[in-house]
């Protein structure tokens, strides 16, 4: 039991009220003719008044008998007369159960209506919930018969809460009611909100929404704001939106004003339940109202825009955010670089990263794991080893999660044994290595082709206590099938079947993407015809293996087929086609794919849709690449930066600068900020056709005029404080130069190198260029002088050029020299 609440102080004296209770008990006890050793050392305390009694220690109750014993009876009889010494009445009821003796029902009934009358509320949920727990079935409310007036009252509302507290819920709910039924007296509304937000929390909406209709037809309830709140979360919560609204109304009614802790729960409910865009508008009207609206607020709206993937609406809220005064957190920073991490936009993920660290807030290892992933989805691997040491190096903590991040992609790049030691780093840091942890190892062993290591890991696992897991089976499955050991791998499916684990349709699917990679494709189809249940997955992997075994014509045959027979493979299983198609410049093929997934209500992702668009360009269908853009927004998809470069940089190479300033002026108007990379890709295009009419033009104000259209551009970008890369400066010099701005060129040379980057071998090749057109020999030489002290080995197209251009002027100094002789 824990009654600590109330402490026990007695004097030496005999006649102190604890002794009379110890030979009460003492006389009790020594009646029964089946004393205990237990017993004995129990006597021994009572008979001291300064025994060691631990009010700390809680002994494990024993179950209350039935009343028929005498023993309870004279139990009962003590506890009565201490009615009105509640503490006294604690100390008895404690020893006993100390001692190890079962009371019966009528003592604790008896208890019940003591702390009840003294509003012990805590001693009272304590014997309540001790009982539940010994007497699940025990009609607990029997034992308040003779219990009235307001101690009936804390008696039910204790029972209430502590019902609640073990899940009991239609117990709890028959309590409530009866309790009204009996009194007279309306349930205190802290007992109804505690059961109706546990009933909210373990999604029984339903039993909450019909407690709280029948609470409203009692008589005299009111329900405060906190009553409200609940309610309404829970309509969100179901996507009851409308109800949600009604609540509101009735807050209004019933004359309680919505706190801003009341909209914020309304606006988390709408966004939990999948209506961010609402819940955001909501929070505007609350900010006009000049409701205090708080951080967390803006919080649940990003993380429910970002979790339903509306990451442009969530950037918008951000900077929103900025502009009401409150400061975006760690929190509202993390869940913004997840999103973009999702979905692979990684130079947004880390200008945000860069942002937070600049205001003083320190990383942590859930966003570094976000960037390890992302990386490594990208196909980063090396970008992802070498973050992940940089934050180590940082000190921040790193978890195992990152730590597995890591070692695959050291697999992937075929670094196991450096993976491996990445898992022994753990063991000394004190990390658990896990199956996941294992598994990824096995993985890396089997795309190195060396299965005996990766059974080896097995073997370690075993030893460990690990037992593989569906997981780890099928990554060894797998790799049979893709290092050509197919019957091994059939071997492994039923030592599988008879360890119990059951194969599932990832495993086979690994089986036939796999064996086609090994070469064996024939062995595949086989292996799919046999399956009794062939699911969309399945062929999907057929699908998928055809195209990773370059049986591409197979592949679209195969899908094909399936498509005439109403069976509709995996979205992707269309971009692997698509993919490979638009690889190979088969535009038409890619187009007709594209169009079918439309026709078959697939959403293409973004990823498709740029890929198909830049093959057209590139096959010079402008006006289809166009039409398929358009279509973005018809779809119900919003045009981001990436697509806007990607069309950009389409019209750009087919020399439609009209329409990429165009999409320019569209993306600024719809409040789409160009990035490096469109920057980049514009520049580029405006340099190359400025340098045409440049070196055209003999009149000096026109070649003013091309030069003065780069420099708009270039101001432009200053203001929008884009930071040139690498990539940018050289398209800059590059363009300076071939503008016969030599001076400009160098300066930006200059400011790269101040900034920490380093000219690459474009950079230079940019400025051999320059030199060998304006036959500059010396200039050249300085420049390839450069770049063998930097380790950069100057392009051979380019060297063979410069070497023409020192022949040639080596050939017209001689001819000078003859003319001269001759004269």
């Amino acid at each position: 039991m824990r009654f600590l609440s109330f402490p026990l102080r007695f004097s030496n004296d005999s006649s102190s009220p604890l002794n009379w209770v110890s030979s009460c008990l003492l006389n009790w006890v020594s009646s029964s003719s089946s004393s205990s050793s237990s017993s004995s050392s129990f006597f021994s305390q009572m008979a001291l008044p300064h025994s060691n009694f631990n009010k700390n220690q809680q002994p494990e109750p024993s179950k209350p008998k039935d009343n028929s014993d005498e023993h309870t009876s004279t139990a009962t009889q003590i506890l009565h007369s201490l009615k009105n010494q509640p503490n006294l009445a604690t100390a008895f009821f404690r020893r006993t159960q100390e001692a190890g003796f079962s009371l019966g029902l009528s003592s604790y009934a008896e208890l019940i209506k003591i702390f009840s009358h003294w509003g012990y509320d805590k001693n009272l949920e304590s014997l309540f919930s001790d009982l539940i727990r010994q007497n699940p079935g025990l009609q607990i409310s029997e034992l308040l018969e003779d219990v009235g007036g307001q101690s009936l009252f804390r008696a039910y509302r204790a029972l209430i809460k502590s019902y609640v507290s073990v899940s009991m819920f239609d117990e709890a709910i028959h309590v409530l009611f009866q309790s009204y039924r009996r009194t007279g007296f309306v349930p205190h509304v802290f007992s109804c909100n505690f059961l109706l937000n546990r009933l909210v929390e373990f999604g029984k909406m339903d039993v909450a929404v019909a407690v709280y209709k029948e609470l409203k037809r009692m008589s005299g309830f009111s329900p405060n704001d906190y009553t409200f709140v609940i309610m309404i979360k829970g309509f969100c919560k179901m996507g009851s939106v409308e109800e949600a609204t009604d609540v509101f109304l009735e807050m209004e009614k019933a004359g309680v004003t919505p706190t801003p802790f009341a909209y914020s729960s309304y606006i988390e409910g709408l966004c939990v339940g999948g209506r961010s865009g609402l819940g955001y508008r909501v929070l505007r009207a609350c900010k006009e109202t000049k409701v205090a609206i708080d951080r967390f607020a803006y919080a649940v709206v990003i993380r429910g825009l970002c979790n339903e993937m509306k990451l442009h609406e969530a950037e918008s809220v951000f900077f929103d955010m900025e502009k009401d005064g409150v400061v975006p957190d760690l929190h509202v920073y993390g869940t913004m670089i997840q999103g973009y991490c999702k979905v692979c936009n990684l130079e947004k993920a880390m200008v945000l990263h860069n942002d937070m660290v600049a205001r003083d807030m320190r990383t942590n290892c859930v966003i570094v794991s976000s960037i390890l992933q992302c990386l490594c989805k990208m196909g980063m691997f090396d970008e992802a080893v070498n973050r992940f040491k940089e934050v180590k190096g940082m000190g921040i903590h790193i978890d195992e999660v990152s730590y597995n991040i890591v070692a695959n992609a050291l697999c992937e790049l075929g670094k196991v044994e450096q993976a491996v030691e990445l898992l022994k780093e753990m063991k000394r840091k004190g990390m658990a290595l896990d199956i996941m942890h294992y598994t990824t190892l096995i993985k890396g062993y089997c795309l190195q082709g060396n299965v005996i290591d990766a059974l080896n890991v097995v073997e370690e696992m075993n030893a460990e206590g690990l037992k593989p897991d569906i997981v780890t089976y099928n990554v060894l499955v797998a790799g049979f099938c893709r290092n050509g050991l197919t019957s091994k791998a059939f071997e492994l499916l039923d030592y599988m079947n008879a360890q119990g684990v059951k194969p599932d349709s990832t495993t086979y699917n690994g089986v036939i993407e796999n064996l086609c990679i090994g070469g064996k494709v024939k062995e595949a189809e086989a292996f799919l015809n046999k399956l009794e249940v062939r699911s969309v997955d399945s062929y999907s992997a057929m699908v998928s293996g055809y195209c990773k075994a370059n049986y591409i014509r197979k592949a679209y045959e195969l899908l094909l087929r399936l498509s005439d027979q109403g069976i509709s493979v995996g979205k992707s299983s269309f971009f692997k086609l698509l993919w490979e198609f638009c690889a190979e410049g088969e535009n038409d093929r890619a187009t007709f794919l594209f169009e079918m997934m439309l026709a078959m209500k697939m959403k293409p992702s973004k990823v498709m849709y740029n890929r198909v668009i830049a093959s057209l360009f590139q096959a010079g269908n402008v006006k289809k690449a166009r039409q398929i853009f358009d279509s973005l927004v018809e779809r119900g998809l919003t045009p981001d930066v990436i697509d806007y470069t990607v069309m950009i940089n389409g019209y750009c190479k087919v020399n439609c600068l009209h329409e990429a300033l165009g999409l320019l002026g569209d993306m600024k108007s719809k409040g789409i900020e160009p990035d490096i990379v469109t920057c980049t890709v514009f520049l580029d295009t405006l340099f190359k056709t400025s340098t045409i009419r440049y070196r055209s033009c003999l009149n000096e104000r026109k070649r003013k005029e091309a030069a003065m259209d780069v420099s708009a551009v270039l101001t432009e970008m200053l203001e929008m404080e884009i930071r040139p890369d690498v990539i940018l400066y050289t398209v800059l010099i590059d363009g300076c130069l071939k503008l016969e701005k030599s001076e400009a060129a160098l300066l930006l040379i200059k400011e790269m190198i101040e900034k920490g980057l380093e000219p690459d071998v474009v950079t230079y090749n940019a400025l051999l260029s320059s030199c060998c057109d304006c036959g500059d020999v010396d200039g050249a030489a300085s420049v390839i002088e450069e770049m063998s002290s930097k380790g950069i080995q100057p392009d051979a197209r380019m060297l063979a050029a410069l070497q023409r251009k020192i022949l040639k002027q080596t050939k017209r100094r001689s001819e000078k020299r003859i003319f001269v002789g001759s004269q």
